[in-house]
């Protein structure tokens, strides 16, 4: 046992109370909320003033050790999954109560939140099969939780078979690095010395294995089953946080594992990126299921990531150390976007669909009179996904737009033809998001209702509510006041790089984002606020003083 493990232990009982409370359901959510907003605070601790924790117990069985380890860029997605939980475990304690097996949801949910943590920590590669395997069963039991209706059966069928599939190519990549390394402990891989083909496909596996738990093209297909037919609360933490731990493993992998590799890893890794955002955004535009909708901008979205890690590799392959470090921090700042302003919105489809029964959106119409703070907190994720300032998702694309113009600094043919057409696809892909979640409002929530259900929708229970507007409450700060997440996300990247980019983004007292040394752009996402008041004080004025006009009110289609 090494210095600082009881920290590790801490973080386990926190999170295993929970679980073994939940017959006794209501409370394990009480102590859950407790766990995760205690686990919040001591991340940011850490991240800020910690340097590594670990634990290792050896074993008879070759090369296996127990091992656990928490660095800064583990602690930075445990400060994720902790966030989000506890706001999803709020919500849930209105929500659990449409569940007949209300004690056994609990177990599988509290479970499956302690396998995110086990999976953030295990740093041997048999430890961290197991509890990433524990992670894909326990998703599974909570897809198929209403197991009489067919189409989740089939959903879940497809789910385990494709997140087994993705394990079979994480088991040959760790099998590269096992042989290279003669080791299956994650520190022993560090920076190893393998030749370039060990390398890539180590690399390629890697991508493959993950990339199919975070759904990217055209590995996705279960992503549109899934998340429909799994309860709201456990959409909002499988796709806020659960896929993310791909790009956890994508990251430690190629900073950590595989240095000083080639070029176009980065490239490739940017190529997949580009093509997943544009084509999940664009299949999510045509659905009028809304989950449906929200699973394929969950794969748009780590399109986005995928921009930014594969710029970061392209940067730091070809010695732009501070530029790479730029690239990082918008991947790894919409990692936690994502996670915030996606998990409001599968909550806002929970809500919805809590009181209406029905995915189908051309069966609503009207519901933001009936659910006022349900609909004011998914127009807010709605501007939030669309990266429309003053929320959090304009940020980090806007880090991400920079970080591929800033390619022209790259003295490579390839990187300057087809960087710029991958930025175009970005900026197409903003307009589809855009467009797909006007829809969401327009359809959903004006108009007049189109169905039963919603001439009948009330408002949700307090805490539902109360988790919806903890996220949006954090789209909002996340989007006005950016370099405080910045300086947080600084860290990992610093262990990762060797640049602390918080010292080269923030400009007059942390009022301003840059775009680096090289001033290519400049935000002040206060100064916009202070802007859009102002702007909308205007209009209001001018309605006040020259709208005086008499008001008719029609059917939708009438005749006039």
């Amino acid at each position: 046992m090494e210095e600082g493990s009881s920290f590790l232990w801490g973080l386990f009982l926190l999170f295993s109370l929970p679980i073994f409370t939940s017959p006794k359901y209501k409370i394990s959510f009480y102590i859950q909320i407790i766990a995760t907003l205690i686990v919040a605070l001591l991340s940011i601790n850490f991240l800020l003033n910690g340097d590594t924790v670990s634990f290792s117990l050896g074993t008879n069985i070759p090369y296996l050790n127990i091992s656990f380890y928490i660095d800064k860029l583990s602690a930075f997605f445990i400060l994720v999954v902790s966030t989000l939980a506890f706001a999803v475990s709020i919500y849930s304690l209105n929500y659990i109560e449409e569940f007949k097996n209300k004690s056994l949801f609990a177990f599988l949910f509290h479970s499956f939140i302690l396998s995110l943590i086990l999976v953030l920590t295990s740093f041997n590669a048999f430890i961290f099969l197991i509890s990433w395997e524990i992670m894909s069963i326990l998703s599974f039991f909570l897809v198929i939780f209403e197991y009489k209706n067919e189409e989740n059966k089939k959903s879940g069928f497809l789910y385990i078979l494709m997140t087994h599939l993705g394990t079979a190519f994480i088991i040959l990549s760790f099998l590269i690095m096992f042989i290279n390394t003669g080791s299956l402990d994650f520190k022993d891989w560090f920076s190893a010395d393998i030749s370039t083909t060990a390398k890539f496909w180590a690399f390629l596996f890697a991508l493959i294995g993950f990339g199919t738990k975070a759904g990217i093209f055209p590995l996705h297909i279960w992503l549109p089953k899934a998340h429909p037919v799994a309860p709201s609360n456990v959409s909002a933490l499988m796709s806020g946080v659960m896929i993310k731990t791909a790009i956890y493993m994508l990251v430690r992998y190629y900073f950590q594992f595989l240095t000083d590799i080639p070029w176009w890893f980065g490239f490739i890794v940017l190529f997949i990126g580009a093509v997943s955002a544009l084509f999940g955004i664009m299949f999510a535009y045509v659905q009028t299921n809304l989950k449906k909708l929200l699973a394929y901008s969950s794969m748009e979205n780590i399109g986005i990531i995928l921009l930014g890690l594969g710029s970061s590799m392209l940067f730091a392959a070809t010695n732009f150390p501070v530029l790479s470090a730029l690239a990082l921090l918008a991947a790894l700042f919409h990692v936690y976007n994502h996670a915030l302003f996606k998990g409001l919105l599968f909550l806002g489809a929970g809500s919805i669909l809590f009181k209406t029964h029905t995915k189908n959106m051309e069966r609503y119409g009207g519901l933001i009179k009936a659910m006022p703070l349900t609909s004011l907190f998914i127009i807010i994720g709605s501007i939030s996904i669309s990266a429309l300032p003053p929320f959090n998702g304009f940020v980090s694309e806007w880090l991400t737009y920079m970080s591929l113009i800033l390619s022209t600094k790259i003295d490579i043919n390839t990187v300057k033809i087809f960087v710029p057409i991958f930025a175009s696809m970005l900026a197409l892909t903003g307009a589809f998001a855009a467009a797909s979640f006007v829809k969401v409002i327009g359809v959903s929530l004006l108009g007049n209702p189109r169905s039963e259900a919603s001439r009948n929708a009330t408002e949700v229970g307090i805490f539902m509510l109360i988790g919806m507007g903890i996220l949006t409450v954090l789209c909002f700060v996340f989007g006005v006041f950016p370099l405080a997440v910045v300086d947080l996300i600084s860290k990992p990247i610093y262990a990762l790089i060797g640049i602390d980019i918080y010292n080269h983004v923030n400009l007059y007292g942390d009022l301003i984002l840059t775009a680096t040394d090289y001033s290519l752009g400049r935000i002040s996402p206060l100064g916009l606020l202070i802007a859009g008041i102002v702007f909308g004080i205007g209009i209001y004025a001018l309605i006040k003083t020259y709208g005086k006009t008499k008001v008719r009110k029609y059917e939708t289609w009438q005749t006039i």
